[in-house]
């Protein structure tokens, strides 16, 4: 059976993350990049991330500029779609950086 998500990276154990066969998978990349390009006006993708307060700038940002402004979802999301799943992790579940 195939988990997902990151543990340990260096864990003999880990059956996510194998450095000869590069099978990591990440648990919320998938789904945090179809938020941000379905939603991303709504900054729900910030907040499935765990990112409150950017959730609520990307949402006074986008009703400031009346809607004008969403595209930054769409683009958040293809770039976290397009990332592999160990840099997705490592960037913004570990690091918790909190813009592109």
């Amino acid at each position: 059976m195939e988990t997902y998500g990151y543990n340990n990276p260096e864990s003999s154990q880990n059956q996510n993350f194998n450095r000869n066969q590069g099978n990591y998978r990440s648990e919320k990349k998938l789904a945090a990049g179809i938020l941000a390009i379905l939603l991303g006006g709504l900054g729900i993708h910030k907040f499935y991330l765990g990112y409150i307060q950017e959730g609520i700038i990307q949402i006074v940002i986008t009703f400031a500029s009346c809607g004008i402004l969403h595209f930054l979802g769409i683009v958040e999301g293809v770039i976290y779609l397009t990332m592999p799943d160990e840099q997705f992790d490592r960037t913004y579940v570990q690091n918790k950086k909190g813009w592109f």
